[in-house]
């Protein structure tokens, strides 16, 4: 609390001109005080901003570090198959890496594998430069979920390394194994185009008819776990799951936390992912 000049102006009109002395004294002192806070202020922030890294220092570094991340939990199994080298050559295309951006992802992803790679360390790294911001560590985290699902299964090596980058990023058990579910429904939502569809080949009447209605039934059903609720929300839990996620995955909030652009389509997919569970809980639902 900044008083001082209060003080020293109320003290010395007082003695000089009497009340209406202390008055006048009082509201130069404030005056000053003003002056003096807004000062220190200033300096406070430019300093802090001085010190730290800029936008796209913090930009670079969250790239560099998810794509080395990525290749310690690809290296959690023992051995990294090629699944999980065509998962990061796929989000390198996805990202439309080339020349020395392709290249800085590969070496980062290679230096993940090592057998020393520093993953507390990094992870702590990784907390410090988010500066709290919960929706880009949660994207940091499911992009490791991601490269765990490569093949569309986890590991218990591949679970126990999740839980060890979760717990370095701020995030329970409790809300990794949220994420988990959430991944693996959307997993499977995305492999049957998150929609009902229709088999090919040559099934036809009750037998086709009874796989449509499972698979209808199965969609729904991921849909609900794709926005972490049950499924016997009502319309108001569903609407509510959709917009907090909605918000969290919002690619241009994303990128303005420090989220590397190269990144902003994979946010994009995932909010469409988002989207499109909730579209189809709505029409089976039948609320607006």
């Amino acid at each position: 609390m900044h008083i001082f000049g209060k003080i020293l102006g109320l003290f010395f009109g007082f003695l000089f001109g009497g009340p209406f002395g202390a008055i006048l004294g009082l509201i130069l002192g404030h005056q000053f005080d003003k002056a003096r806070r807004l000062s220190q202020a200033g300096f406070r922030a430019s300093s802090a901003f001085a010190g730290g890294p800029n936008q796209a220092e913090r930009q670079a570094e969250f790239f560099k570090t998810a794509f080395a991340v990525m290749g310690h939990v690809a290296k959690a199994k023992g051995q990294v198959t090629k699944e999980e080298i065509q998962l990061a050559s796929t989000m390198m295309e996805r990202m439309n890496l080339h020349g020395a951006q392709k290249q800085a992802a590969q070496e980062a992803f290679r230096s993940g594998k090592s057998a020393g790679f520093p993953l507390e360390e990094t992870l702590e790294k990784v907390r410090i430069s988010a500066a709290g911001r919960f929706d880009l560590l949660q994207f940091f985290l499911e992009l490791q979920i991601s490269a765990a699902f490569a093949d569309g299964s986890l590991h218990p090596t591949e679970r126990s390394v999740l839980h060890t980058i979760a717990r370095g990023l701020g995030f329970s058990s409790e809300q990794l194994e949220q994420r988990l579910q959430m991944q693996e429904a959307a997993f499977r939502f995305h492999q049957g185009g998150g929609s009902f569809g229709g088999r090919q080949g040559s099934q036809r009447g009750q037998s086709y008819g009874g796989w449509q209605h499972q698979q209808a039934e199965d969609s729904l059903a991921d849909a609900y776990k794709v926005l972490g609720i049950s499924d016997d929300a009502d319309a108001k839990e569903v609407k509510r799951a959709y917009r907090k996620l909605m918000n969290e995955h919002h690619p241009d909030k994303l990128v303005a936390k420090g989220l590397p652009p190269e990144m902003m389509d994979m946010a994009k997919e995932k909010a469409q992912e988002i989207q499109a569970a909730y579209d189809l809980i709505k029409k089976e639902k039948g609320f607006k």
